[in-house]
């Protein structure tokens, strides 16, 4: 039930007034809203809608004020198995500012310690390097230190204590009060004071705040609604060198060319409205964060870089380094994309060449590999970028990923597709950026689609590598030339023609069935023309989980309307528009014969 009060002059017994509700809503745990217009108080007190969510090992507390999608199950899981990875890492091979010296102070100091919270992950008695096996929710004095951005309800944070083995600190920062009180009570309900504090306060300035040396992060995460854009100059910054940092962009429209305009703006690059945009928007996203981290002599190192359902997600290491901020540009390339036929180039943005004494270059700027017109079906091409050009998978983390998540005891709900999807990527060519997707392939000829494993057969019996993405179903990477992509669909229509009809003077398919197959096209089975992932049956892209499973709106104070209803409305609303405003005109055109008819009467 919502109670308004209102104060209609600022009088001292209205001030009186003013505090005495004030205080009664706090006790009552009522949300409410002050506006100061003129000389008028309102004050609209609402109880607080406030629901338990259970995930993982957490239970927190999830007002409706505060954002929470169930979907991004998957990202918390991913996330958590990463970081414990990490951890674990960290732990064994400790990072250069933590030496010897200072990891017997941090020994002694364990020993010494008689709380139970705090575990010691070595013995200094003993081996220093032998480790004991690592538990969760336990404080190590060499563990790793955690900093979320954007917490809201804190339960992304909370898992992380409960969850992650070899933790340190973790700081659940958010700029709304409400979020970090409810983050404070989620703290206190799955007891996790000894390694997790709530911070309230801009995410960028907590970051900044934590430049020095001795204050630096070990894992960074970023999972804001909508570009992380802004918090990327402080992410940088503020973690160690070598650390981890992992980044949610959750703005696919604009990543994936729908308005390359904003992407120029937030991310310094233009993005194509393509097939493989969604490979493309991993790419920009990393080249974004490489080109913040130059600017302070550092570099990054992507683990592993998804494009998941309706969002992207990124796990990079922060390194410093002059000579390596160097060869950034190298590693950066634009993208010539053919507007008929869809073939594609990448153009690097320099080339390094090897000059008098070790390990130095002199780089010069790449030339264009493309001509004025594409040399397929004579379209002209199209410019985006620049993208990350280099692996975007680290295999080797992978795998270590992979099997953590196999080999636990207490897996998590969506570990079948965390094991499929990064199955795949470990499958897909680390030096072939971007993809073509068979379908796509097939409509610009008008053609049946073949089965993939005849493509993959054909791409592998003519010398070339082949593999999938990740990021889009019947899609394929491949080192071979547009040339060869085409050759291979000219074989397959020799055996099934298509219409005369799709043959019109000009149109793309035409430009390339007419020129005869350059190469020779053999369809015979390969024995690696099945991958890995395809032959075990893993869970490689998710179905939908729920009706209305996409993004969600932004949380609000207020009541907020019903998802489905809004959708409902909205959908096709211009169409709408469009037919109501015809009616109108027909109305309109049938009213002017009769007003002119009575004129004349007259």
């Amino acid at each position: 039930m919502i109670k308004f009060i209102k104060f209609l002059r600022q009088s001292q017994d209205s001030i009186s007034s003013f505090k005495a509700v004030t205080n009664y809503c706090i006790q009552k745990k009522l949300e409410f809203f002050i506006y100061n217009r003129d000389r008028t108080f309102s004050i609209m007190a609402s109880k607080s809608v406030v629901t338990e969510v259970c995930e993982g090992r957490a239970r927190v507390d999830l007002p409706q004020s505060v954002f929470y999608n169930p979907v991004q199950e998957y990202n918390r899981d991913l996330t958590i198995a990463i970081i414990s990875e990490f951890a674990e890492r960290h732990i064994k091979n400790p990072p250069a500012h933590q030496g010897s010296g200072s990891r017997r102070k941090i020994l002694a100091h364990q020993k010494a310690n008689d709380n139970s919270s705090v575990a010691v992950a070595a013995d200094i008695d003993n081996d220093l390097h032998k480790e004991v096996v690592l538990e969760a929710g336990k404080k190590y004095e060499n563990g790793i230190r955690i900093f979320e951005g954007l917490a809201a309800s804190g339960l992304r944070s909370v898992r992380f204590g409960l969850e992650i083995p070899g933790v340190k600190e973790i700081i659940a920062n958010d700029f709304d009060e409400n979020a970090v009180n409810f983050i404070q009570k989620n703290i206190d309900k799955n007891d996790l004071g000894h390694i997790m504090r709530a911070k309230h306060g801009d995410a960028a300035m907590g970051m900044y705040q934590s430049k020095a040396e001795d204050n630096l992060f070990d894992v960074v995460d970023l999972d804001p609604y909508g570009s992380p854009s802004i918090f990327l100059d402080a992410a940088v910054q503020s973690v160690r060198d070598g650390g981890l940092l992992c980044v949610t962009c959750t703005d696919a429209a604009v990543l994936c060319g729908n308005a390359l305009e904003k992407c120029s703006a937030t991310y310094g690059a233009v993005s194509l409205r393509s097939k493989f945009c969604h490979e493309m928007a991993v790419r920009i996203i990393l080249q974004c964060i490489d080109s913040h981290a130059n600017r302070y002599s550092r570099y990054i190192v992507p683990l592993i870089s998804l494009s998941v359902d309706f969002y992207f997600r990124v796990f990079v290491q922060v390194f410093t380094s002059q000579k390596q901020v160097k060869l950034s540009c190298t590693k950066k390339a634009m993208v010539h994309e053919c507007v008929g036929c869809g073939a594609f180039e990448l153009q690097p943005l320099a080339q390094a060449i090897p000059t008098k004494g070790e390990d130095n270059f002199k780089f010069i700027p790449r030339n264009t590999p493309v001509a004025i017109e594409c040399e397929h079906c004579g379209h002209h091409y199209r410019c985006g970028g620049p993208i990350w050009a280099d692996p975007i998978h680290d295999a080797e983390f992978i795998k270590s990923v992979i099997a953590r998540v196999e080999n636990s005891t207490n897996p998590p709900n969506t570990k079948d597709r965390i094991c499929g999807m990064l199955s795949v990527a470990l499958e897909e060519l680390p030096d072939v950026p971007l993809y073509y997707v068979l379908d796509a392939v097939c409509s610009v000829l008008h053609c049946k689609a073949p089965n993939m494993m005849l493509v993959r057969s054909a791409l592998l019996n003519a010398g070339y590598k082949v593999s999938m993405s990740h990021a889009a179903k019947n899609s394929y990477k491949t080192n071979a030339p547009a040339q060869i992509v085409w050759d291979i669909m000219r074989t397959w229509i020799k055996d099934h023609p298509i219409s005369e009809k799709r043959l019109t003077p000009g149109s793309v398919a035409k430009a390339i069935l007419e020129k005869a197959p350059s190469h020779q096209i053999s369809f015979e089975h390969h024995p690696q023309a099945n991958p890995n992932s395809r032959e075990k049956g893993l869970l490689r892209w998710q179905v939908n989980p729920l009706p209305n499973w996409g993004p969600k709106a932004k949380a609000k104070r207020s009541q907020p309307k019903d998802l489905t209803e809004k959708r409902a409305a909205n959908q096709g609303k211009l169409k709408k528009a469009k037919i109501d405003s015809n009616q109108q005109d027909r109305i309109q055109c049938a009213a002017e014969p009769e007003a002119k008819e009575d004129g004349q009467k007259e």
